[in-house]
């Protein structure tokens, strides 16, 4: 006997009322991913065998990290797209926040011993890049515009950004400040384009996913705010 199967609806398909409440629960994931994301920096910084193994890692080494971290990326955007399983959606957002967390290390322990400002550094740095999203979600709500035409230039840029990190890594020159600003705007152009591919990409069910997608934006853009924050103290 063939089971019904119900339809789904692209969010713009839905009514207002559905779309408020999809909103709610994507941006509640959202924060709670940064909950998250929080307690699990910290408990890995309290490890000394994680924090040497993270600031002995250079050259090949890292880009080896930032590769596993593309994978285990995909793997969690792809898992938690396709499947319709709540549980293996949570999963693979939790897998991908924890990668966060892992490479960030030695960014935050950097942040934290070795700046002027130390940990207020960090509540800087959150409290901009906070700021940053909120105006920049703010505008696609506001104006309503569809923002997917970003789609190949953020393509175009990231590709050239893994270029000149690969080419940095290789030949030992420093990115710099205005590498930072530039994955700054790439970033900001990122958020621009997930906000606006939620009532164009999504149904009312995929609020797991939209909110990796978010989640991952913002933390593109947290560790470059950090980074230039950094250069200047």
């Amino acid at each position: 006997m063939e089971q019904n199967v119900q339809p789904k609806f692209l969010l713009n398909q839905l009514a207002e009322t559905d779309r408020v409440e999809f909103y709610k629960k994507t941006y509640a994931h959202v924060a709670g991913g940064v909950l998250v994301f929080v307690l699990f920096e910290y408990l890995l910084l309290q490890s000394d065998a994680v924090v040497n193994f993270m600031s002995m890692l250079d050259g090949f080494k890292w880009l080896l990290l930032l590769g596993g971290f593309m994978l285990v990326t995909n793997y969690a955007e792809s898992t938690a797209m396709r499947s319709e399983d709540k549980n293996m959606q949570y999963l693979a957002f939790g897998i991908y926040i924890l990668a966060e967390a892992f490479i960030f290390v030695p960014l935050i322990y950097m942040a934290i011993n070795f700046t002027q400002s130390g940990p207020e550094l960090l509540n800087q740095a959150a409290i901009v890049t906070l700021a940053l999203f909120t105006g920049l979600s703010a505008v696609v709500f506001f104006t309503k515009k569809d923002f997917s035409f970003l789609k190949t230039g953020l393509t175009i840029g990231f590709f050239i950004a893994i270029g000149l990190i690969i080419a940095g890594t290789i030949f030992g020159f420093n990115l710099g400040l205005w590498f930072s600003v530039g994955m700054c705007v790439l970033a900001g152009g990122t958020i621009l384009y997930q906000t606006s591919n939620l009532v164009n990409k999504y149904t009312a069910d995929d609020y797991i996913p939209a909110a990796l997608g978010l989640f991952a934006s913002l933390m593109l853009l947290f560790w470059y705010v950090l980074r230039i924050l950094m250069s200047r103290d």
